[in-house]
């Protein structure tokens, strides 16, 4: 897979335009990501309290717990999304997409630790009608199960012309993002950053906001799914571009001598960034793809990571970080290059790993130093590190290097050990599928697995793949990848220790750093390797715990756990179920009685 012989340094000249043949709108919408036109951040929403302390209180990154120690302010944070189709070209290759609120990447969720945050989403997707669901990644959802966002799992999906009211914590503070979970409806468009601000030792002058970096194909998600399990069907799916913030330059020659007549634009405009001289910046990375690992460098510029997920993290340098889907990275930047001269400009680049399927690798955005003409391409050069710098798939920093801030150590020998196993297999029919933990997952829309927890039915089908941990209070899944290809693993509901990555099998024994090992909700296990994960099962819900590559988990590479169930029917069982829930599902039934719903993945 990806691309053979390539170098960083051969990106072609006729994706290197800074001058836009496109405005905004017709690439992004209603976005202003990528653009000047996007403002800084705040180091926090509103004003100091009365007796000058920050909205979370004297709460530290350092010496406070978020998981037991997060604060309620009071405040809601209130967002309205419609979810339709549009007509954009964010490569200059125009396409039908999937917006929020017309713009893609879609709004800026923005928050201060221990608010709350309520989302009215309003299903408008028509021509063809389709259902959908919003996940928000890394929100542990704690007593909000429902409002997780996985259909078939936390709730029905959400009928056309209907809406759905999510409200949930912001328990944890960081940088994150939100996309669809119906089937691989987020490849279509469906995504957008989130930023939950909280104390920080870190010291930086400005916050440049969120860096969404992600592969772009220029088919419709629902084609490339019926494709890839058609029989005798490729689980291979190759991207077509890679963006920053929503942009990149295309070259069409390549379309065009394809025999493909879409319109597209070339140079239609690369996002760009202005560094002020001297200062340090932050910079909230996002993988939001479907499928590559990215690996995100800026010339001249060394990175210092300040968290990983939503985990700050003791500070480290790097020229490089690797990213997989669902990852993300804060990291500070100081505008000190080529001896700070305030007309220098630098490329700011994220290429796909070489194991990733993609057709064309390189993403640019540019930086411009506050004198430096916006119009003029940079020159600099790549680290010698920015490509993908070894075997191992773009899998992440070493373990070694990854050290929460405030230390937890791993409890000892876990209640339950679960070994899963990535396989894949043809079917009868000769369609390729995955196996996780031996079942190749399929979820029903009219049942979601938590309306049967609450209703007293544990009966769930073999191939919803519910994992039942009981009223274990710790649980270790040690994942085994026998394939030629990296997984990055995701866990909603909870932050997971790392115990072990690597090649080969586990031994059994190693943990690294067990006195405060990684933590975060997001994990790539490599080719021919294991991932060892911990997590603490007090959070009462079911909760998916899939593969982030979004063919991946369409082909069945989906679990889902359920945690602590005797709580959940004590808590919302029988007529404490949100009555939310009930809603939604019974609108589902209505709508998919009438229509034919075409299922033809795992459907989360």
């Amino acid at each position: 897979m990806g691309v053979v012989g390539r170098a960083i340094v051969e990106v072609s000249s006729k994706l290197t335009g800074v001058v836009a043949n496109l405005v905004q709108e017709e690439t992004n919408g209603s976005s202003r990501l990528g653009t000047f036109l996007f403002p800084f951040l705040a180091f926090f929403l509103g004003n100091l309290t009365p007796d000058g302390q920050y909205p979370w209180g004297n709460l530290t990154d350092l010496g406070n717990n978020q998981y037991t120690e997060s604060p309620a302010t009071g405040a809601v944070r209130t967002y309205d999304f419609v979810i339709s189709r549009g007509l954009i070209a964010p490569d200059g290759y125009q396409r039908d997409v999937l917006l929020v609120n017309g713009a893609f990447p879609g709004p800026l969720i923005e928050a201060n630790w221990g608010d709350m945050i309520v989302v009215n989403v309003f299903n408008n997707i028509s021509f063809p009608e389709e259902g959908t669901a919003m996940h928000w990644h890394g929100f542990l959802q704690e007593d909000t199960p429902w409002d997780d966002g996985a259909p078939g799992v936390s709730q029905c999906p959400i009928a056309p012309g209907k809406s759905y009211t999510y409200e949930f914590k912001a328990s944890l503070y960081g940088t994150s993002w939100y996309h669809a979970h119906y089937s691989a409806q987020y490849a279509g468009g469906i995504v957008g950053p989130i930023v939950v601000h909280g104390p920080t030792q870190a010291k930086y002058d400005i916050d440049l906001g969120p860096v969404m970096l992600s592969d772009w194909y220029h088919r419709p998600y629902f084609d490339l799914i019926k494709d890839m399990l058609a029989p005798g069907g490729s689980p291979s799916v190759p991207s077509d571009n890679n963006l920053i913030n929503g942009k990149m330059n295309f070259d069409c020659d390549t379309a065009g001598a394809a025999g493909d007549k879409t319109p597209c634009t070339p140079n239609a405009g690369i996002s760009k960034f202005k560094f002020q001289t001297g200062k340090t910046h932050r910079l909230r990375l996002v993988n939001s793809g479907a499928d590559g690992v990215q690996r995100f460098s800026i010339d001249g510029h060394t990175m210092t990571v300040i968290a990983n997920d939503f985990v700050p993290v003791k500070p480290y340098n790097v020229t490089a970080i690797s990213l997989a889907v669902g990852q993300r990275a804060d990291v500070l930047v100081t505008a000190n290059a080529a001896g700070s001269d305030p007309k220098s400009a630098f490329w700011m680049r994220s290429d796909l790993a070489k194991c990733s399927a993609a057709k064309q690798p390189f993403a640019l955005a540019a930086v411009y130093y506050d004198q430096a003409d916006p119009e003029t391409a940079p020159s600099s050069q790549p680290w010698a590190d920015a490509g993908d710098p070894d075997s191992t798939c773009g899998a992440s920093d070493d373990l070694d290097k990854r050290e929460p801030l405030y230390p937890i150590p791993v409890r000892g020998e876990p209640a339950v050990t679960r070994e899963m196993k990535i396989e894949a297999y043809r079917n009868a029919s000769d369609v390729f599928l995955f196996l996780f933990d031996g079942v190749s997952a399929r979820v029903d829309y009219n049942h979601p697995a938590l309306d049967m927890v609450m209703k007293g039915n544990m009966s769930f089908p073999e191939v919803s793949n519910v994992k039942d941990f009981g009223s274990a209070k710790t649980v270790r899944v040690v994942v085994i990848n026998k394939g030629p290809g990296p997984h990055p693993m995701h866990l909603h509901g909870y932050n997971f220790y790392v115990l072990s990555s690597g090649p080969g099998d586990w031994d059994g024994k190693t943990i690294v750093r067990p006195s405060n090992p990684v933590r975060r909700d997001s994990e790539i296990v490599r080719p021919h390797g294991h991932l060892v994960l911990q997590f603490d099962a007090n959070n009462p819900g079911i909760w998916a715990f899939h593969c982030h590559i979004g063919w991946h988990a369409s082909g069945g590479f989906v679990a889902s756990f359920l945690t602590q169930p005797d709580e959940v029917r004590r808590r919302w069982g029988g007529d404490r179920m949100p009555g939310k829930m009930e809603q939604v599902c019974r609108e589902w039934d209505a709508w998919s009685q009438n229509t034919v719903v075409d299922q033809i993945d795992s459907g989360t």
